[in-house]
């Protein structure tokens, strides 16, 4: 259990929240929410010891372990995937250091011998004999293959660096477990498997998190950051929203009903104060008038890009011809011999590796050159890409304004400005340097680049993976509405229940599964799963 008793935390003149009193229970996950800036790390760095509060405190059992998902993924680069797992518990693996340091010596002491015993009893006592093993099972449900776990971590990809760090917090069920961002770069099958793991999680989570429906899945509350305040709702996501809505009408309800009787009030005085008759009713009227307070309503933190895509042109019947598309790299095909056509009207999600998505869209956009076939984009097709990893695109020193102006040849710095304004980059922020933008920062300028050039087909790599709640939302709309053509990848399963009318699923030998589907249909299929199983990626 935590106690969070009249806690203030300010940095400087800003002020992330006020005097927050909660009560956070085992066997409970709690979600918490709010706009860029608000302070959702900050909290758990707060919960985690991290950072001090500027007022009240947060009260914790000294017996509770607590566990963080780490977001250094180069901090354990010299130290083996297994050993990274099991300081999850760092009692136990202080110990297990130990004993291996007394167990080399050649030649033992009475005293080594005796702390031998104390390290082996304590050892015993945390299952320490069990540690690889269910490290190793940990490893495994997300994804992690057996022959990487005794790799050093430098030898491993950044995203299953992230599956690491991901299973070193779960070790051992930590009494507190603070997952920010969880999600991020996880495959499908390790957010489902993470779904049910939290779900099934007996003692207290608190997650960060912009993936709506994982939030819906595992969160029994809601703590929502905003107006300087930190509120808990009960119940998951959606219900957030719904009873979030309801408060704020019901406030501006009360505060129209407060003003029709302050109205009320004002026009009874003016009338009869001067009249003695009257005078006492009009002094009684004065009283009742200076006790009614309206609601104060503070504005949000929260605002919503508005992303629309439009173009003028649109495209043939047939948008796209793949035929025999092969790549190959050394002895290994990761595309082989795939053919599909775009039709005008689809909106198709890829599934498949990261290694491989990327890649076709590397090649669908002749940013990379593939080993044969033929990729034929009817002659109408106006493209814009969403990259995966951005960074090429923001290694120069200039300011945003002058950034996006390079793409598009526009005398009025007004039209910028306005396509630069629909993500939420306002006033002298469009003056900031490029190469020093947040993660969120460049998506928002990249999707403000797409709508810019006005493309009729959209290729979107993993578009939602430093954008915000709200970002994700009006994306979720824009894609919705967009009449063009869209490829698109995702872990984000309200994106792409919501967007896809097609699934191409990418398999391991290179070859694909094509389904005209929603994608819950696509997921739930016996076929399509006997078919994964047997191409497990």
């Amino acid at each position: 259990m935590i106690n969070i008793n009249n806690v203030s935390l300010r940095f400087g003149t800003k002020t992330l929240f006020e005097n927050v009193n909660l009560k956070l229970t085992d066997g409970a996950c709690y979600g918490v929410i709010g706009a860029n800036g608000a302070g959702k790390s900050t909290f758990l760095k707060l919960i985690n010891g991290e950072l001090e509060t500027t007022t009240g405190e947060i009260v914790i059992s000294k017996n509770d372990r607590i566990s963080t998902l780490e977001q250094d993924h180069f901090k354990y680069d010299n130290y083996t995937v297994i050993d990274v797992v099991i300081m999850g518990n760092k009692k136990l693996y202080d110990i297990k250091l130990e004993k291996e340091e007394l167990y080399s010596h050649t030649e033992f002491t009475e005293e080594d011998g005796l702390r031998l015993g104390e390290l082996e009893a304590e050892f015993l006592e945390l299952n320490g004999w069990e540690a690889e093993s269910e490290a190793a099972t940990l490893l495994a449900n997300l994804g992690i293959d057996n022959s990487l776990h005794y790799k050093k971590m430098q030898e491993l990809e950044n995203n299953i660096k992230v599956k690491v760090l991901l299973a070193k917090s779960l070790f051992q069920n930590p009494d507190i477990l603070l997952l920010d961002e969880p999600t991020n770069h996880l495959d499908i099958e390790a957010v489902n498997w993470l779904s049910e793991f939290i779900i099934n999680y007996k003692n207290l989570v608190i997650v960060v998190s912009h993936d709506r429906h994982f939030l819906n899945n595992v969160c029994t509350n809601i703590l929502d950051i905003d107006y300087k305040k930190i509120t808990l709702y009960a119940g998951n996501y959606d219900f957030y929203c719904e009873s979030s809505e309801l408060l704020l009408k019901q406030i501006k309800d009360a505060n129209r009903k407060k003003e029709d009787k302050i109205k009320e009030l004002k026009e009874f005085i003016a009338r009869f104060s001067a009249n003695a008759s009257k005078s006492r009713q009009a002094t009684s009227r004065k009283k009742i008038l200076e006790k009614i307070e309206l609601e104060e309503l503070v504005p949000s933190s929260r605002k919503y890009p508005y992303i629309d895509f439009k173009f003028e042109k649109e495209n043939s019947q047939e948008v796209l011809r793949v035929t025999n598309l092969t790549v190959q790299n050394g002895t290994s095909r990761l595309l082989n011999k795939i053919n599909f056509t775009v039709l005008k009207g689809d909106k198709i999600l890829i599934l498949g590796s990261n290694i491989q998505k990327t890649l076709l869209f590397d090649v669908l956009t002749k940013n990379l050159k593939y080993t044969s076939g033929e990729i034929k984009w009817c002659v109408n097709s106006n493209l814009a890409y969403f990259k995966n990893d951005n960074t090429e695109y923001f290694k120069g020193s200039e300011n945003i304004i002058e950034w996006i102006g390079k793409f598009k040849k526009i005398d009025d710095v007004e039209v910028l400005r306005g396509f630069l304004g629909r993500m939420l980059f306002s006033g002298e922020e469009v003056f900031k340097p490029v190469n020093v933008l947040s993660g969120g920062e460049k998506a928002r300028c990249m999707l403000s680049l797409m709508m810019l050039l006005e493309p009729n087909v959209l290729l979107l790599d993993e578009p939602t993976n430093h954008l915000d709640l709200e970002s994700i939302t009006s994306l979720n709309k824009g894609l919705n509405n967009f009449k063009g053509e869209i490829l698109f990848t995702s872990v984000d399963y309200e994106l792409n229940e919501t967007v896809a009318n097609r699934i191409i699923e990418i398999f391991e030998n290179g070859t694909i599964v094509d389904r005209r589907v929603d994608y819950a249909s696509y997921m739930q299929n016996e076929e399509i799963k006997k078919l994964r199983e047997k191409n497990r990626i």
